[in-house]
């Protein structure tokens, strides 16, 4: 392809992506389609020869957005969003034409300066304090795995890194049971193991409970153990739960462990400061995920990690061969000498048109509203007739039961949400919470309106006349 052509196509692509964001309300958020039909639609082995390109765009067009699932979609409610502001889209265009390896501040000066600046943009907009620095991750999985890495290597003296754990005392992590999967898989890669993850009970409000945490500490002290840090849940994936972190904060400096807080969803609502009660105290912790890719409108992946001070993560993760030296510049940034990665994407440019092209002032109300239209929804749906709302809104996340009288609740439940995505024209999905099957509902797509959420209610009540 020469660049004549290159021309030509991406006028062609920027078209269809147009007409591809307009049509998602008239397609089915969920793809109907069968596990195994797209690999019988791709050829068994590569051609030999080069295809024209108008060949391979057409073969695109008949297989691949049928058989997507529509994450822009605006009546997408499942899981957690993951948002793309058009804005965001456009400068990751840019970021993909440039296709720059950000390792190092010398292979990538405009990138690596411009995260530094969209960190503290970041810093600002979620009111933590002067002095917090940071570095943009592709996921909250890879920050709390350098979270929990730091963790470990504090514990250990920074032994682990030279010698490894044979014949230490194990590093002990503390945890709700309302924190994501996640953190339980940083602690088999980071070799510490599920047993020595210490789920902590909960409180009736579902966060974890401090008195439970000190009881766990002390008898894993004088079991032999090594306490060497906390995982603070705020906005759970599951029902939203936040854990009290002012009180988790304190018992943690009493303890001298170290602390993360994953909010990669609800982190992004914390530009909003009446919010920010959600997690009074965050401040005094030592890292922070969230992800503004999930609710905040750039693209995936974007996931910034917070630092109070960076020193100990560095000194975790910081490995700097001869190679990667940038002679004359001692002291310039090296984002990948902060991260598990060495490669790196250009990711601070989504961010930098993302808030100039919408503003903070539009970024806010955009969650308001999610909230508010959610907090609408809950009502509707707990007046439609054999529906119970289980766990009350967090942030813009509620959970549901159908149960019809004299059923068990769980086999309607699932049945119904089986239905309302086979119908296509919303997208929910399910958990689990103490021990019922629930449907969660969570109101966050970019381009959502009043009125796409209405339809979601509507769709669920008229469903389930036929459960």
């Amino acid at each position: 392809m020469d660049l004549a052509e290159f021309t030509t196509w991406s006028k062609r692509i920027a078209d269809w992506s147009a007409d591809y964001l307009r049509s998602l309300r008239d397609r089915p958020v969920r793809p109907r389609t069968a596990p195994g039909e797209v690999i019988a639609a791709l050829p068994v082995s590569p051609p030999e020869n080069a295809e024209p390109m108008a060949r391979i765009f057409a073969d695109f067009e008949a297989i691949v957005p049928d058989a997507m699932t529509h994450w822009q979609h605006p009546r997408f409610f499942a899981y957690f969003p993951a948002n793309a502001a058009p804005a965001s889209m456009l400068a990751e265009q840019l970021a993909n034409t440039m296709a720059a390896q950000c390792m190092l501040w010398q292979t990538s000066p405009a990138a690596t300066e411009m995260e530094t600046r969209m960190i503290d943009w970041m810093r600002q907009a979620i009111g933590l304090p002067e002095g917090w620095r940071g570095v943009i991750q592709d996921s909250a999985s890879s920050a709390t795995l350098s979270a929990v890495m730091t963790m470990r290597e504090r514990a250990l003296e920074w032994r682990g890194i030279r010698s490894g754990l044979a014949g230490e005392a194990a590093p002990r992590i503390y945890a709700s049971a309302q924190t994501h999967s996640s953190v339980d898989k940083a602690c088999w890669v980071a070799g510490i193991g599920q047993d020595n993850l210490v789920k902590i009970p909960t409180r009736a409000d579902h966060g974890m409970d401090p008195d439970a945490l000190r009881a766990a500490i002390a008898a894993d002290r004088a079991a032999g153990h090594r306490p060497a840090g906390i995982v603070i849940c705020v906005g759970g994936t599951s029902i939203g739960a936040c854990d009290p972190v002012a009180e988790i904060v304190a018992v943690a400096e009493k303890e001298g462990l170290y602390t993360h807080i994953d909010a990669a969803w609800a982190g992004s609502a914390m530009i909003c400061k009446e919010l920010r009660e959600s997690w009074s105290g965050a401040e005094h912790a030592d890292s922070i995920v969230f992800n503004p890719h999930k609710w905040l409108g750039a693209q995936f992946d974007c996931s910034i990690q917070f630092l109070k001070n960076p020193a100990d993560q560095l000194k975790s993760l910081t490995l700097r061969p001869d190679y990667l030296e940038t002679p004359g510049f001692d002291e310039v940034v090296n984002y990948s000498e902060w991260t598990i990665p060495l490669g790196r994407r250009f990711r601070a440019l989504k961010l930098w048109f993302l808030i100039r092209a919408y503003g903070l002032d539009g970024l806010r109300q955009r969650i308001r509203n999610h909230i508010a239209w959610s907090r609408e929804a809950e009502a509707a749906i707990a007046a439609l007739p054999g529906f119970r709302i289980v766990t009350e809104g967090r942030f813009s996340l509620f959970t549901f039961r159908f149960e019809p009288a004299g059923e068990d609740a769980d086999a309607p439940t699932a049945a119904l949400l089986e239905r309302i995505n086979a119908d296509g024209r919303t997208y929910l999905t399910q958990t689990r919470h103490e021990g019922q099957y629930v449907i969660r509902f969570q109101v966050g797509q970019f381009d959502c309106t009043r009125e796409d959420v209405m339809t979601a209610v509507k769709v669920i009540g008229e469903l389930a006349e036929e459960v």
